[in-house]
């Protein structure tokens, strides 16, 4: 059985999502359609790159994911069908692809060329439901579109290190349900510039000098649990998808804020990491 995935803004107010199925299910009955999520913010393309980025390789190979962001088709905003790591993905050329092709090169693309069966203003319905139906059905992106070489990036896609390597200058590419504040920053390409280096992590007027394995790493459990006010604690890991992630330990935005509130991060915010470099210090001879 097919799967295919829907990922976009619509949020869970308006009949766009359940349109969208129901015209998936007119064409293919037997499908199984998974949302991942509806509540990505309105027209924010490193946010639904980000989410997509870290969901889809659950999935199994073959499956269809339909991504509806910013996908009203116009001269600077053409749709694309890709091949990537045996998925299926479509959506507009926007950037939404750019942070999974940075790390795998895609099989194939076409740029849609079906548009003369659109029927109203909402593409994801007229033209992404056809074309994840075709494909579902065994159907070639040749078929659906012409082939391109590239598609559009993201800007501040990857953070920026000066020429001695001694600072990377990252920015927040997405606010979790948590209010954990996720940066463009790869755990690979930290300890590639790292090299084994002690750092501080400046975020605003906070700084961090640890990066743990996991959020509870922060708390100390050999002081008695009464003791402790470990919630809401601040803390950087490597999230789940390989992310440099500021947050706060049982992060409650009504009872103890988050990383986002208390910080008062927000998206495109710059995240500085400075390595130091210990002096080697080297010992002169006794002269007699």
């Amino acid at each position: 059985m097919a799967i295919i995935t829907l990922t976009t803004d619509f949020g869970e107010k308006d009949h766009f999502t359940g349109a969208t199925k129901g015209a998936i299910y007119s064409e293919l009955p037997d499908v199984n359609i998974v949302d991942i999520s509806h509540n990505v913010s309105p027209f924010n393309i490193p946010e639904a790159a980000y989410i997509i980025q870290n969901a889809y390789s659950s999935f199994p190979a073959g499956t269809i994911h339909i991504i509806g962001i910013d996908s009203e088709l116009n001269e600077e905003n053409k749709h694309i069908a890709m091949k990537l790591d045996d998925h299926y993905f479509i959506c507009a050329n926007n950037g939404i692809m750019s942070m999974i092709c940075s790390e795998i090169a895609p099989e194939k693309i076409v740029e849609i060329n079906i548009h003369d069966k659109i029927q109203t203003s909402f593409p994801v319905l007229d033209v992404f439901v056809k074309v994840a139906c075709h494909i579902a059905r065994g159907g070639t992106l040749e078929v659906i579109g012409k082939p391109i070489s590239a598609i559009k990036p993201i800007n501040n896609l990857k953070p920026n290190v000066n020429e001695d390597k001694t600072k990377i200058v990252g920015n927040v590419i997405y606010i979790d349900n948590y209010g954990n504040v996720v940066t463009n920053i790869r755990k690979k390409f930290f300890e590639t510039i790292q090299k084994g280096r002690k750092f501080e992590i400046t975020a605003r007027q906070y700084t961090f000098k640890t990066i743990y394995k996991k959020y509870s790493d922060v708390v100390n459990f050999d002081t008695p649990k009464e003791k402790r006010q470990d919630e809401g604690k601040g803390l950087v890991v490597f999230n789940s998808g390989g992310f440099l992630e500021i947050a706060m330990y049982k992060s409650d935005s009504d009872k103890h804020g988050s990383a986002a509130t208390l910080m008062g991060l927000q998206v495109r915010d710059t995240i500085g990491i400075e390595f130091i470099t210990v002096p080697v210090i080297t010992q002169k001879e006794d002269i007699f």
